[in-house]
């Protein structure tokens, strides 16, 4: 039974006994239920809240739960890269071993090759044996090479490019 049944079987009783609600003692009996009835309801009320609030902790755990393993997969992940980068930094400490480079040409060489990065490279397609070759503008502006692949020697002829590029666009209005 809850507390509003009891309540409400109470206010049955004090009815079911004809107590005089006139008098004194009846008075203060009346009172008495329907202070434990208002108390019963607000319980009552707190009872479904805080069944509310606890399905949203529920909720709330699961989605916790789900977020830790997720983080712990990240974390293992991130694990695995840490172990990867070590392995690169050994081979690359065993590079400059074989290499003989001290600290300062390995500095200067890294640099180097991170300016290298920023370089516009093209491709081009041998004619002879239809290779595909990729060069910087460094290459390109020497004029021509020889094709890696089969020796060829490759011109190359800028003139055009150029021409076509100092030439003003026309509109087609």
């Amino acid at each position: 039974m809850t507390i509003t049944e009891k309540t409400s079987y109470l206010k049955g009783l004090l009815e079911g006994m004809n107590i005089d609600q006139t008098t004194n003692e009846g008075k203060l009996l009346a009172a008495i239920i329907d202070t434990l009835d208002e108390i019963a309801l607000s319980v009552a009320d707190l009872e479904g809240e805080v069944g509310a609030i606890n399905d949203e902790l529920d909720s709330v755990e699961e989605s916790l739960d789900a977020f830790d393993e997720e983080l712990s997969d990240i974390e293992e992940a991130l694990d695995a890269i840490d172990e990867d980068l070590d392995a690169v930094d050994e081979d690359l400490d065993e590079i400059r071993d074989e290499l003989d480079l001290d600290e300062e040409d390995w500095d200067e060489w890294d640099e180097e090759e991170d300016e290298d990065d920023d370089e516009d490279l093209y491709q081009l397609t041998c004619p002879t044996c239809k290779e595909e070759i990729v060069v910087d503008e460094d290459v390109l502006a020497k004029g021509g090479m020889k094709c890696p692949a089969c020796g060829e020697d490759l011109d190359f002829d800028l003139s055009q490019v150029i021409d076509d590029l100092s030439e003003p666009e026309e509109d087609d209005d």
